[in-house]
C-alpha cells in the first residue's frame, strides 16, 4: 500500500533531465542531486555534479548517480544508482516528505539499483562498491 502513496510529484523538467542522464554517453562519474520543495510538494533539481563521489550529506539526499564500476575480472560497467540518505535527527515532517516521495522518484527515473542509508558517513566509494556487489 505504501508503494502507491505519492507525497510529492517529480518536477517535469527534472523528469526530462533524469531521462537524458540515463542515456548519457560520458564515462565519468556524475550525479544529479535532488531535493524537495516543501511548499510546492515537488521533487526538484538541486545540483548536478561530475565528480568522483559525493559528500556533504548532513541533510536528506535524493541522489541519482552513475558510477564507473570496475569489476574484479576487469570489466567496466556504469550502473545508475539511486541513493536515499535520511540522516538521524531530522524533522519528522521532512522524513515523511522524503520517504514518501522516494518510490515516485525511483519510478520516474526507471531505476533498479536503489540504496538507502541513515548514516551520512556511510556515503563512501567503498560503501557504494559493497552495495553494487549484489548486482555482479
Amino acid at each position: 500500500m505504501s508503494s502507491s502513496l505519492v507525497v510529492c510529484e517529480v518536477d517535469e523538467s527534472l523528469q526530462a533531465k533524469l531521462k537524458k542522464f540515463r542515456f548519457r554517453k560520458e564515462t565519468n562519474n556524475a550525479a544529479i542531486l535532488m531535493k524537495i520543495d516543501m511548499e510546492k510538494q515537488l521533487v526538484i533539481l538541486e545540483e548536478e555534479y561530475e565528480v568522483s563521489l559525493f559528500k556533504e550529506t548532513a541533510f536528506f539526499r535524493l541522489l541519482h548517480y552513475v558510477y564507473k564500476y570496475v569489476h574484479t575480472d576487469g570489466r567496466v560497467s556504469y550502473p545508475l544508482c539511486f541513493i536515499f540518505s535520511s540522516p538521524m535527527g531530522c524533522k519528522p515532517e521532512q522524513q515523511m516528505m522524503y520517504a514518501g516521495s522516494k518510490n515516485q522518484l525511483v519510478q520516474a527515473a526507471e531505476l533498479t539499483k536503489v540504496f538507502e542509508t541513515r548514516n551520512a558517513d556511510d556515503l563512501t566509494e567503498e560503501w557504494l562498491k559493497k552495495q553494487l556487489e549484489f548486482f555482479r
